[in-house]
């Protein structure tokens, strides 16, 4: 789970979103966040061409899980599997968000944080 994720505001349009998807190809899920609580989350599919570039980003949004913070992690892996952008938020049950699961081809950094060594997994 990556805790340290960066939100993006509920005034979000879609084409700043373009924008924030397109700095980056590892950028498969853009959180929103309003009054400190999770809004929504969308993928570069949600915001593809046929959307206004000025429309509220959270207005095309499709419903996606979140998950709990409680939850069994192979529970939290087979929906993160089944999910587009292979990443779901985890959210408990006020509304914060904790971090985004994500499942990767790249399993150098499974149960690990980036770092150079393999001795760093928690």
């Amino acid at each position: 789970m990556h805790a340290d994720v960066a939100s993006m505001p509920a005034t979000v349009t879609v084409g700043e979103l373009r924008e924030w998807f397109a700095i980056s190809t590892s950028r498969r899920l853009a959180v929103v966040t309003a009054d400190g609580r999770y809004a929504g989350s969308l993928t570069p599919t949600d915001v593809g061409r046929g959307a206004p570039a000025g429309r509220p980003a959270l207005e095309v949004a499709r419903d996606r899980p979140t998950l709990s913070p409680g939850m069994p992690a192979v529970t939290g892996r087979d929906l993160v599997i089944a999910a587009d952008g292979r990443r779901l938020p985890v959210v408990d049950g006020d509304g914060r968000l904790h971090g985004v699961l994500a499942v990767t081809n790249d399993l150098q950094f499974f149960a690990c944080r980036s770092a150079p060594t393999a001795n760093s997994c928690h």
